[in-house]
């Protein structure tokens, strides 16, 4: 059965950007000899901050490269950026500076140069 489409009244502007931290079969996973992910820390900022709007977190389940163990994935509209085997606090403080910084300029700016390899 075919329903009406309905417009909803709600014009919601799209984030800049987005986060997509992995935990899955490897990600964050000390048991397996990989660092953890600080995820709970991330979901806390994002939520205390209100950040969702302006760049979107998400957590996601395992979707490769195991090797890279740790993946992280920066989505915006010009890219597409697979960041693997994140380790220590400094390179996971990079991101949650980050999306602040973007979120107060409302724009998009560069990445943290600590995610260059």
């Amino acid at each position: 059965m075919d329903l009406p489409q309905e417009s909803v009244g709600v014009v919601r502007k799209p984030p800049l950007g987005q986060i997509v931290l992995y935990s899955g079969c490897c990600c964050g996973k000390m048991e397996r000899g990989f660092a953890p992910m600080p995820v709970g820390q991330f979901k806390s900022i994002w939520k205390a901050e209100n950040l969702n709007r302006t760049i979107q977190l998400t957590v996601s389940g395992c979707l490769r490269p195991c090797e890279m163990a740790n993946v992280a994935l920066l989505l915006t509209p010009d890219a597409l950026e697979w960041v693997g085997r994140l380790h220590g606090q400094g390179l996971y403080d990079g991101l949650i500076d980050w999306a602040p910084r973007c979120h107060a300029a409302q724009a998009l700016l560069q990445p943290p140069d600590v995610l260059r390899l």
